[in-house]
């Protein structure tokens, strides 16, 4: 009697243990460590709707920490995710590209909704892209913006060394430099573009009338497989963003996205947002072109497949 008594306690004890341990575990799953992410941003619209889930509380709502870094030009974010301080980025299909040949292994994880624009100064007598031939024309190299540029100059007959390209990597100074007369064009982002508008001068033609949409956001391969939690939150936090940002009247957030993305304040007049959408993958045309413009250009050795760069593992 007294064997099966001791057999009994230990059999309860082993069973309260393990339902302790098990407890444990489960807690820690759901509220121990903070999910938390590190997000590069552009001056540009896509990065609105990562301001609007940050200043609104989303990422919070949806338990995650999402710091968020601003850069002026491509190459500071590329060097940024590179070196290990962001897990994702505002990006492109290009830089993408470049990441996985330099041996850095990324993956595009939904398209993004922003808009490029050839703009002309003021004081230009440019009516029209061919008109644009021999002209000096800002671009940042080697990136979405000369991607762009030279997909304009194609659909209207013309080669890409058909202008004299000028290199601005930093989208601020490309805009001032524009609006001061010491270029006869530039192609930039939006609100960029809009502000240049606002200030005198004029639209040719932008990616949106190419149908063209080569940006993306991306994340560190590392990221997608060891914070695959916290993406997902984040999405969910970013598609509540889009909902906000489609639901409520301009003047309720206009101030709040200028003064936190630090665009110009001429912004706040100017800026025209797109049609935004949830997160949504890229279409495998948009990474099909920029591959081919890639090889044709010799800047990649290999044309990377859909499969092989985007993943909807993360998307909610």
């Amino acid at each position: 009697m007294k064997k099966w008594i001791a057999c009994f306690c230990a059999a309860l004890l082993l069973l309260v243990f393990g339902c302790g341990k098990d407890t444990v575990k489960n807690e820690t799953a759901k509220g121990g460590a903070k999910l938390s992410l590190s997000v590069g941003l552009m001056p540009d619209m896509d990065s609105v709707p990562f301001i609007i889930a940050r200043e609104k509380g989303f990422f919070a709502e949806e338990g995650v920490d999402v710091t968020l870094h601003s850069f002026k030009s491509a190459m500071d974010r590329d060097a940024a995710m590179q070196s290990g301080q962001l897990d994702g980025a505002v990006s492109d299909l290009l830089a993408a590209a470049f990441a996985k040949a330099g041996g850095f292994d990324v993956r595009v994880t939904s398209a993004t909704d922003g808009c490029y624009t050839l703009i002309v100064g003021k004081g230009e007598n440019i009516s029209d892209v061919p008109a644009l031939s021999g002209a000096e024309v800002a671009v940042s190299r080697n990136t979405i913006i000369e991607y762009v540029t030279d997909r304009i100059l194609k659909e209207h007959g013309m080669a890409a060394d058909a202008i004299r390209k000028i290199s601005v990597p930093q989208i601020p100074a490309r805009l001032e430099m524009l609006q001061n007369g010491k270029l006869a064009a530039a192609t930039l982002p939006e609100p960029m573009a809009s502000v240049a508008m606002a200030g005198g001068c004029r639209k040719l033609t932008d990616s949106n009338a190419l149908g063209v949409n080569p940006g993306v956001m991306l994340f560190s391969a590392k990221a997608v497989t060891e914070k695959r939690e916290a993406v997902q939150a984040m999405y969910r936090a970013y598609n509540k963003a889009i909902k906000y940002l489609t639901s409520n009247p301009r003047e309720t957030y206009i101030d709040l996205v200028v003064e936190k993305s630090g665009f110009p304040p001429a912004a706040k007049e100017a800026l025209n947002l797109p049609a935004y959408r949830n997160a949504t993958l890229p279409q495998e045309k948009d990474v099909s072109e920029v591959m081919r413009w890639l090889k044709e250009k010799s800047l990649v050795s290999e044309a990377y497949a859909y499969q092989t760069l985007v993943t909807g593992d993360v998307l909610p």
